[in-house]
């Protein structure tokens, strides 16, 4: 059986219980390096074989999970924060579903919550923002063009950007020319739970200099949005006396 587990955020604690008992008793473990806490690897037994994919092609990956799949051994694919969101998994599934090897998913935290975490922000305030979008600006991988961060931007909603924290300057260009205000509230949150953790507040008028002057070119997640300042927003009526829920009866 093959497992892609999520990591999670950075922070070696941060990995579910499920996705740690796995990985203790995993015979392959074949880890992101160049995302994924090494310290994670403690965790793995002794005799386990140990895989960086960050020095690997698909094909390697792949190579390594058949011979283990073949020696009737449990593998581990370690991804960084939740493998749902920029976890390159799909491929890695199509193939294994060619060969016949079966896979299961663990989901993780990701780093979108981390950030959220380490800024003790809420990213859905009632009558602030009820959506998050969560997307990447157009690099050396390009996007979809109805996908465009100018095009997202103009549905006002709370907007966090992976992998775009080395073109700051780009994503303010952008943000300003769909109509964004300078002064939306922003943040950069640089490996969020990692021990090295940074975290900027700015506005979207000040995300270039900010992310220059903090020394952040990547590893970090970009957010905008009126909750990042977490002000002006209504109380919630879940826990409103004077809103009536399944559970309990309004009171005047």
């Amino acid at each position: 059986m093959i497992y892609f587990i999520g990591a999670g955020p950075g922070a070696a604690d941060l990995i579910t219980v499920r996705g740690q008992k796995l990985l203790e008793k995993a015979d392959v473990v074949i880890w992101a390096g160049s995302l994924v806490n090494e310290e994670l690897l403690k965790n793995c037994r002794e005799c386990a074989q140990i895989y960086n994919s960050a020095k690997m092609t698909l094909e390697e990956v792949l190579e390594v999970m058949k011979n283990a799949e073949k020696s009737r051994k449990t593998t581990v694919r370690l991804h960084t924060g939740d493998p749902c969101l920029y976890g390159a998994i799909r491929e890695q599934m199509d193939e294994l579903e060619k060969l016949g090897i079966k896979y299961e998913s663990v989901p993780g935290v990701s780093s979108f919550c981390g950030a959220a975490a380490s800024l003790n922000l809420e990213y859905t305030l009632p009558n602030v923002s009820q959506s998050v979008i969560i997307t990447r600006l157009a690099g050396r991988t390009d996007v979809p063009e109805k996908e465009s961060l100018k095009s997202l931007a103009q549905h006002n909603a709370t907007l966090v950007l992976f992998l775009s924290s080395g073109m700051c300057e780009k994503v303010q260009a952008e943000l300003l020319d769909a109509g964004i205000p300078a002064k939306t509230p922003a943040a950069l949150v640089y490996k969020a739970s990692w021990a090295d953790e940074k975290k900027v507040l700015c506005t979207v008028g000040t995300l270039a200099e900010s992310a220059k002057a903090n020394d952040i070119s990547k590893t970090a997640l970009i957010i905008v949005g009126d909750v990042v300042s977490h002000t002006s927003y209504e109380r919630s009526k879940l826990y409103d006396p004077s809103f009536t829920t399944e559970f309990r009866e309004a009171t005047k």
